[in-house]
C-alpha cells in the first residue's frame, strides 16, 4: 500500500485539501449553515435540527473543529460552537484563488 506523501506538496494545497475534506459531507455543510445563522449553539441544538444522533453530530463537529472551520468553547457541562470566521475566510480566499488559477490555466475567460 502506498503512503500518502502530502508533505511533498505546497502548504497552501495541503491546507486547502484539509478544509475540503472537512466539508465533504452534507451534514457538515448543514452544521456550518446552522452555526452561521445562529452565531453559536451547543451540540444538542444541532441535534434537534439534523436527522442525526448526538454522537454523529459530535463526530462531525470534531472534524470541522480539527480543520479549523469551527471553534468550540467549553461552558461546563456543554460546549458552545461557532464558525471560526477568520479561518473560514481564509478557506474562501484559498478556494477562490484555486478556482481562478484553474480557469487561467484552461484559458477560459468564462470561469
Amino acid at each position: 500500500m502506498a503512503l500518502a506523501r502530502t508533505e511533498e506538496f505546497p502548504d497552501k494545497d495541503i491546507k486547502l485539501s484539509e478544509w475540503c475534506k472537512a466539508l465533504a459531507h452534507p451534514a457538515r455543510i448543514a452544521i456550518l449553515r446552522i452555526l452561521a445563522g445562529r452565531g453559536e449553539c451547543i451540540c444538542g441544538d444541532l441535534v434537534t435540527e439534523l436527522p442525526l444522533a448526538q454522537s454523529t453530530v459530535s463526530q462531525h463537529l470534531k472534524a470541522l473543529k480539527e480543520a479549523g472551520l469551527v471553534k468550540g468553547e467549553i461552558d461546563a457541562p456543554r460546549s458552545r460552537y461557532c464558525v471560526h470566521r477568520k479561518n473560514f475566510e481564509r478557506f474562501i480566499l484559498a478556494f477562490g484563488d484555486f478556482g481562478a488559477e484553474l480557469c487561467h490555466q484552461l484559458n477560459d475567460e468564462s470561469c
